[in-house]
């Protein structure tokens, strides 16, 4: 389910509620149904999640210059904390220039 875009997740959530909301369904479907929907709104919120991240690495700066930031959730962290405290990037700027030609792909 996880390769479920977040477009087609949200339609058969919607399908899933209005078949709960309209009281046709037998107990046990209806368990299914609310079953495969909570699965379905958590892989929305993670899609999301996502998308809200990647939405926060381009950032403006008092300048007006794009700060990009790398998008790597296992490190995430721990750039942060390495940035903040030397106050740059640590990679190269080929390096650097690859990483943000990826992110927006």
């Amino acid at each position: 389910m996880a390769d479920v875009s977040f477009e087609k997740a949200l339609e058969k959530l919607e399908k899933i509620v209005e078949a709960l909301e309209s009281g046709d369904i037998t107990l046990e479907d209806a368990l299914l149904r609310y079953e495969e929907g909570i699965k379905l709104s958590r892989l929305c919120q993670e899609k999301l999640a996502t998308a809200e991240k990647k939405i926060e690495i381009l950032t403006r700066t008092a300048k007006g210059e794009l700060k990009r930031e790398p998008f790597d959730a296992a490190d995430d962290a721990e750039s942060k904390s390495s940035r903040s405290r030397s106050g740059r990037r640590t990679g190269s700027a080929k390096e650097d220039a690859e990483s943000d030609k990826d992110l927006l792909l």
